[in-house]
């Protein structure tokens, strides 16, 4: 049975949905900007700008998912609070996750980035940030399925944003 703060909670995990859906889209769309600028010698200010928005919706891409939606997941199945090495071996286990290495990938990338103060290394990263984008998507993809089958979200007729 659902409870009225089952209801509250199912409502906070819509929200938190919709936002990760936004995140993910710019997400996407500065992976596009920054593969048309490319690999040269040097770059612009405006182009060394790309990279940072790269970064930082990479940081809040990933943390919108694993410290809003998968949090909030939890609270609805009722498991406890793990640090997140653990939280995401059990997201693995329950099938809420394609990936607990994945994600713990993600999160070591994220901290790398929140941590790297000298520009050329953010640009170096952007390969990285590529690649790990697309197990990103594949683990939200899975959440998504996970969520929607409990009719927690409803299902929406737009494109994935995966399909970009």
């Amino acid at each position: 049975m659902i409870t009225d703060r089952d209801h509250t909670i199912i409502d906070l995990l819509r929200s938190e949905w919709a936002l990760l859906e936004s995140a993910t889209e710019t997400l996407h769309l500065s992976i596009i900007k920054c593969q048309l600028i490319g690999t040269k010698e040097s770059y612009t200010f405006e182009e060394m700008e790309s990279f940072d928005s790269l970064t930082s919706k990479f940081n809040r891409t990933s943390d919108i998912f694993t410290q809003k939606v998968i949090r909030t997941v939890l609270i609805l199945l009722h498991e406890p609070f793990a640090p997140f090495i653990d939280m995401m071996n059990r997201c693995e286990k329950m099938l809420i996750i394609r990936s607990a290495d994945q994600m713990i990938e993600i999160r070591d990338l994220r901290n790398q980035i929140a941590h790297e103060y000298i520009p050329e290394a953010i640009r170096d990263l952007v390969p990285d940030i590529f690649k790990l984008t697309s197990q990103l998507d594949e683990n939200v993809e899975d959440c998504r399925h996970f969520i929607m089958n409990r009719g927690w979200i409803e299902t929406h007729n737009r494109d994935k944003i995966t399909s970009q």
